[in-house]
């Protein structure tokens, strides 16, 4: 989930409680733990409070959010200077607040003709890695090239990935990035969707996210967008599960949860079936009847 501040005027409370209502709506659908990024405030102080917002709401409502600061989103428009220089603007002056006020222990960037070149995030990545920061990239959306700055930087994960070739689906599966695929971008934009099955073919450990924001994908909701991935990339239905869970968990670096297993968090949801493979098969129509957060049944 991204996180909007639509006219960059709201107050940290309104975007506290704006953000609590979200992920309250996607606990209903069976979502209790959930990565959401700034990105939207394109400025030090912005930033700064959308992840203090982040950070509250967390202690409010049941889903557990995992903040993840992606101020490179975007070279702001009011910025007079280069790439480079806005990059250096956010390493001097906004990370280290990050830092100090444990607002994030994630940084991501947007790597795109339209945002941030290769060579720039590199650099970025590698000072916000030398603070103590965990590295995501936003790459291969619209054109390829971000493998090898994922390699390179050793990124946790990857994100979107509709534009890949042959070759650097075998690079990324010689390395340790997680993909992370987002089917609601590519419905939100009438797009491709990322080559799940010949990530998988690969070796990799694909993940499924909703990138649930206002520009591009809009509609939340996980499981319709992995069931119809699913269908469209050949995805087995216990693929599609553990893109959604397990994986998914490793790309968040949460190694508690994700799996039924003893010493685990209790995150569980049950559904009206007596067989599994109703849920996919629905396509989102069939919703949990269950919902249990570190063992707690919450509805």
């Amino acid at each position: 989930m991204e996180h909007r501040d639509p006219n960059q005027g709201s107050s940290i409370e309104q975007l506290t409680e704006l953000t609590k209502h979200r992920a309250q709506n996607l606990l209903k659908q069976g979502i209790t733990t959930i990565e959401v990024k700034s990105g939207y405030g394109l400025s030090v102080n912005h930033e700064l409070k959308i992840l203090q917002a982040i950070r509250q709401a967390d202690t409010l409502c049941v889903p557990q959010l995992i903040p993840t600061c992606l101020a490179a989103h975007l070279l702001p428009r009011d910025f007079e200077g280069s790439e480079a220089d806005y990059l250096s603007h956010l390493v001097h002056h906004l990370l280290p607040k990050v830092r100090k006020f444990h607002l994030a222990n994630r940084v991501d960037i947007f790597v795109e003709e339209n945002a941030f070149s290769s060579a720039a995030a590199k650099k970025y990545l590698l000072k916000a890695k030398a603070m103590g920061f965990d590295l995501i990239i936003h790459g291969n959306q619209f054109t390829s090239g971000c493998v090898q700055l994922a390699n390179d930087v050793e990124a946790l994960s990857i994100d979107h990935l509709e534009t890949m070739t042959p070759d650097e689906i075998r690079a990324l599966a010689k390395g340790k990035t997680i993909p992370v695929v987002l089917p609601g971008a590519s419905i939100g934009l009438g797009a491709p969707f990322a080559p799940a099955r010949q990530l998988l073919d690969a070796g990799t450990s694909l993940a499924i996210a909703s990138d649930w924001n206002p520009g591009s994908a809009p509609m939340g909701n996980l499981l319709v967008q992995a069931a119809l991935m699913g269908v469209a990339e050949g995805l087995t239905m216990a693929e599609t599960w553990a893109a959604m869970t397990i994986r998914a968990a490793r790309a968040l670096q949460l190694e508690d949860r994700g799996c039924i297993r003893r010493g685990h968090l209790a995150d569980l949801m049950a559904f009206p079936t007596s067989n599994y493979q109703e849920v996919l098969y629905h396509q989102g129509q069939m919703r949990p009847e269950k919902i249990w957060k570190n063992g707690i049944l919450t509805q």
